[in-house]
């Protein structure tokens, strides 16, 4: 995550900003001290505004696939997380915590609010709390990751600030389910595969990058991102297709790698076996390099050292990678080549949002967050099944102190009908 609470006032510091594509990598999330934006990355020609927002400023925000939702959190109230319907101009509900958050995950069914020492699993039907996971290892970077798939619905987060350990946590079942022993160095990317059964990991280390089996933790991939330096693992992201896994870092390379079982053949056979002789003779980490994998694809950056988020999507049939940065560009490269080649680079765009007007003004902002003196606009079912903002229900007016407060109610809020909640249908807006 891009931390952008230390931007600087200064109108000639240059805008830090935190960069998020949503879970099927089908839009982008740009938040800064000035606002934020959503993006659709439908067509890789032109990068078309979806959302604007200018009045309040921002550090992090999660979009729940293309639906409506929202989880927002400002620079001005680190602790204090905000669940938005965009579409309708209205804030659902907010919840506050003891402490700054530090990354927010969101899939069908869980929103998961990520802690320095602490890990909050909430139902994302009725925002009630399910499930705390106290006393966590320090987490200052707020390293998590949760699974996009219901049925596999799997928490990952770092089981240690010293070692590599890889805690997976059943969301669904709200129990602990193993414990992976990732690296030697402290965790420093996580990313689990679409379908939730595999989670890649990188260490502070950054040379190495692991793809380990969750049902029972086993490895199943090892690639090599570099020998000659260590560097800071910026992001992890399997492909939407599930056949690549994206590595990007404070270089000015990201690294593309193919998940694919070994072809064996009596050439490979044969190096299998003089490796096997080597290993009798050499340290176990000079064969381990000769036997881990490669990157089959890479793409050549304009820039290092700035922290960037990556995707690998199919648009308009062609698959790219997606890379954007916390200085606020958009890169999107063609990954129509050959393996072993390097990515050309097919579009450039500016994030700033202040030119996409055809007389080139900033957009003027479209949502305001919450009402004067009010902290709530409704109940959660009132804003999805329509309701205008600040009118009530009998039943929502009963709710109203239970909604607005810090906590969640005590039974949660009620739903009579799945239509009442939008990101739960396939016609979601």
């Amino acid at each position: 995550m891009t931390n952008v609470n230390n931007a600087s006032s200064s109108s000639n510091t240059p805008l830090t900003y935190f960069v998020n594509f949503n879970q099927d990598s089908t839009s982008l999330a740009v938040a800064c001290k000035n606002g934020f934006r959503l993006y659709s990355l439908n067509c890789a020609d032109t990068l078309d505004m979806i959302y604007t927002n200018i009045k309040d400023d921002t550090c992090l925000v999660e979009r729940l696939f293309s639906s409506s939702l929202m989880a927002i959190v400002s620079i001005t109230a680190p602790r204090k997380l905000k669940v938005c319907h965009f579409k309708k101009g209205s804030e659902i509900c907010n919840y506050s915590y003891s402490n700054t958050i530090l990354s927010v995950k969101l899939n069908r069914i869980r929103l998961v609010v990520c802690l320095e020492e602490s890990l909050y699993i909430h139902n994302i039907r009725d925002m009630k709390v399910l499930h705390t996971i106290r006393d966590t290892p320090p987490n200052p970077n707020g390293i998590c990751a949760l699974s996009i798939n219901s049925d596999n619905c799997y928490l990952a987060y770092p089981g240690s600030n010293y070692i590599g350990e890889v805690q997976i946590f059943d969301a669904i079942n709200l129990h602990a389910k193993t414990m992976i022993p990732a690296h030697d160095s402290p965790l420093a990317a996580l990313a689990f595969i679409p379908s939730g059964t595999r989670i890649a990991t990188a260490s502070e280390k950054g040379t190495v990058i692991r793809v380990f089996s969750v049902l029972d933790g086993s490895k199943l991939y090892e690639f090599r991102r570099g020998v000659k330096r260590c560097v800071e693992i910026s992001c992890l992201a399997f492909s939407t297709c599930s056949r690549y896994l994206a590595c990007s870092s404070n270089t000015e390379t990201v690294h593309i790698f193919k998940l694919e079982e070994p072809q064996v053949s009596p050439r490979k056979s044969v190096d299998a076996s003089w490796m096997g002789y080597l290993s009798t003779y050499l340290p176990t980490q000079v064969t381990d390099v000769f036997t881990q994998g490669r990157a089959c694809m890479t793409a050549h950056l304009p820039f290092s050292g700035v922290r960037n988020d990556v995707a690998v999507t199919t648009i308009q049939n062609q698959l790219r990678l997606l890379v954007a940065t916390e200085e606020g560009f958009l890169y999107i490269y063609n990954m129509d080549g050959p393996e072993g080649t390097e990515l050309t680079l097919y579009k450039q765009f500016s994030l700033d949002g202040v030119a996409n007007n055809a007389d080139g003004t900033r957009p003027e902002p479209q949502f305001l967050m919450e009402n004067e003196g009010s902290t709530i606009l409704g109940s959660y079912a009132g804003i999805v099944k329509g309701h205008p903002p600040g009118q009530m229900s009998e039943s929502d007016k009963f709710r109203e102190m239970a909604v607005a407060t810090e906590s969640p109610p005590k039974d949660g809020f009620q739903f009579t009908d799945d239509q009442e909640y939008p990101p739960l249908t396939q016609n979601s807006d």
